[in-house]
């Protein structure tokens, strides 16, 4: 009873930053339990403050002796070390450390900062990118973490620059022997070992297709009907901002979640005109009242392959973002469908990234994307954004692949009751009214 009084006091004293009372009374705990290992750490920690690290560190080995497993005995133990600038000691102290919590971000960034203290740069950085790579957000983060993050940040990004340099050597006179051919891929794939890109996978939500390539933005060789499409910009466009000027109903914030409904990213744009859109087709539903009003983009729309799946797609839909809104990053729901981006409205300001590639949107230059790729937009700017999405086949799915796809999921839909699917979420939802 004694003992766990003097605890609560020293822990007391600690919380009102009174040190030498609280190590007085540390000391007390340690005269009756000599190996308690909380007093010992303490202590320790209280004569390092104090500037006496000989006696620091020998309270910390024996407080790591008593509780071998305690990471933040171990590091102040490393701590230690490096005021005695004993780089041996220390790197097998965070390296002990690392063994107890191989995630521990005060560690890593100390084995980073310690290797570099030792000239090796290379192996700094390594160190640093385990370190960014598990770290929480900023904002959950100290001050101190915080900035020595942000040296990791910059140690890696050196070092990605002279590891870059260094590969260019040897790798520009194959480019050369090679010239003319596409090499994007390979480009991405360096990207990857340098850590300047990371790897992005497909995520569906709803239905994943084993074996398909992991594309984010296909290329548009794949697509020859692409320049048909983007020839009918003009009339797409003129379409699009008369509905999208008389306003109505038929205008529908893009995500609606119902009430109870787990929405995470979403809250800030659920039910909200920001991210709004006009379908002319929605769920595999031909909407007959928006296609009458907006003639040629149904009409070049019928032309292209869309996905046929009844109650699942094609979705075809004017998409307007407002001003300096985000869409949040998110992937969708199966990778048996592609999307086109159609841009109609393109203020300066404006892009889209899907995995690691960033783009900004120009007026009558479309592209096809894998949406179950983690993707994002910005409006950045002061005006309204308007593009056309439509969805369609992969390419890769063969006719068979493409009726079973059908059957399945319209299987699993009735199987459950025949409930609507939310095309980011692939979570039920309850039905939307249509506009045919």
């Amino acid at each position: 009873m004694r003992l766990r009084m003097l605890v609560q006091t020293a822990q007391n004293y600690l919380a009102e930053g009174r040190l030498d009372e609280a190590a007085q009374v540390w000391e007390q705990v340690l005269a009756a339990e000599p190996e308690n290992a909380q007093a010992l750490f303490r202590l320790g920690q209280h004569r390092f403050f104090r500037k006496d690290v000989h006696a620091a560190r020998q309270l910390l080995e024996r407080a790591e002796r008593a509780e071998p497993g305690n990471v933040n005995i171990v590091l102040s133990l490393a701590f230690a070390f490096r005021a005695l600038q004993d780089n041996q000691n220390e790197m097998a102290a965070l390296v002990r450390a690392l063994s107890i919590d191989p995630n521990f971000l005060p560690a890593l960034l100390a084995k980073g900062m310690l290797l570099e203290r030792m000239d090796e740069g290379r192996q700094a950085a390594q160190a640093y990118r385990v370190a960014i790579a598990t770290a929480p957000a900023d904002e959950l983060l100290s001050a101190e973490l915080r900035n020595a993050l942000a040296h990791a940040r910059d140690a890696v990004r050196e070092n990605a620059a002279a590891l870059d340099l260094y590969l260019k050597e040897r790798l520009d006179p194959i480019k050369a022997q090679h010239a003319g051919e596409k090499l994007m891929r390979f480009e991405e794939c360096k990207d990857v070992v340098l850590g300047t890109k990371k790897v992005y996978t497909q995520q569906p939500s709803l239905l994943h297709i084993p074996k398909l390539p992991a594309i984010g933005y296909y290329d548009r060789d794949e697509f020859p009907w692409l320049a048909k499409l983007e020839a009918a910009t003009a009339d797409i466009r003129r379409e699009a901002i008369a509905v999208l000027d008389e306003g109505g109903s038929d205008i529908q914030p893009y995500v609606s979640h119902p009430e109870g409904a787990p929405i995470n990213q979403w809250a800030e744009l659920n039910h909200s005109p920001r991210w709004s859109t006009y379908f002319l087709w929605k769920d595999g539903v031909r909407l007959e009242r928006q296609c009458r009003k907006c003639p040629a983009t149904a009409a070049i729309a019928d032309a292209l392959p869309v996905i046929d799946i009844p109650n699942f797609g094609p979705t075809i839909m004017y998409s307007v973002l407002a001003p300096h809104t985000k869409i949040p990053a998110h992937s969708s729901v199966t990778n048996a469908r592609l999307v086109i981006h159609l841009p109609l409205v393109v203020p300066d300001g404006c892009r889209f990234r899907v995995g690691s590639e960033t783009r900004p949107w120009r007026e009558g230059e479309a592209w096809v994307f894998d949406d179950t790729i983690e993707h994002e937009a910005w409006n950045d700017s002061d005006h309204y954004r308007v593009i056309l999405m439509i969805d369609i086949w992969n390419p890769y799915l063969t006719l068979a692949e493409r009726e079973l796809v059908g059957a399945l999921l319209n299987g699993v839909r009735d199987y459950y009751g025949g409930e609507r699917v939310d095309t980011i979420t692939g979570l039920p939802v309850s039905p939307v009214p249509g506009g045919a």
